[in-house]
Formats: structure tokens, sequence, C-alpha cells
């Protein structure tokens, strides 16, 4: 939960949000995109696309390992939609960073050192 109170204008605001754990990891990563963004050095910036796939592959190499559905579900969070969440998930499947294990249910995404 997320308590957020102040004013605007002459007006008093005291607003409750409630999140669950999927809602405060699309908070957090949409956060590390800001984050990536703005500690880029100005060399060569990252466009848009690069900083999410670069904290796509953040997402995974921290958690180790993660389950298709919870990582679509992260990386739509992150992207901001379905579709470029697929794209996503796409891409980390053909990277050669990423080994993807099918077998049960769902396929298990793992970051390789």
């Amino acid at each position: 939960m997320l308590r957020i109170r102040g004013s605007i204008g002459d007006w008093p605001v005291d607003l409750t949000l409630e999140m669950d754990d999927s809602d405060w990891a699309r908070l957090g990563a949409q956060l590390q995109v800001e984050k990536i963004a703005v500690s880029t050095p100005a060399a060569k910036p990252l466009n848009q696309d690069e900083a999410l796939w670069q904290v796509a592959k953040d997402l995974l190499r921290k958690a180790g390992q993660l389950n298709g559905p919870e990582l679509l579900d992260q990386l739509e969070g992150l992207a901001g939609s379905a579709a470029a969440g697929k794209r996503l998930l796409v891409r980390l499947r053909h990277s050669p960073e990423v080994k993807v294990v099918s077998g049960g249910d769902t396929p298990l995404y793992s970051w390789i050192e």
C-alpha cells in the first residue's frame, strides 16, 4: 500500500494506492528504465528499445530463473503493453545469455553467466 498526502493548490490530497507484487515489479522496472536512461554515458545514449532490452536482461539476470508466464507478466509491465512484452520475451528466448528449458506446463528461462 502506498499513501500520498499533500495538496494541489488549495485542495488537500489524501490518496491510498493498493498495489500487489506484480504492480510493484512493474513500477520498479519502470524506475530502472529511467535510472538507466539517466545514468547512461552521453557518448552513446541508449534509445528506449535498447534501454528496455538492458532492463529486461537485468531482470532475468537478477532473478536467475523465471517461468514463462511470470517473466512475460513482468516484461509487459516493464514495456507498457502486451505486444512489447512479448517482443522482449522472444528476444530473451533467442539471446545467447539465456537458456530456455521447455517442459511441464511452462518454459523456464534461466540466465547463463
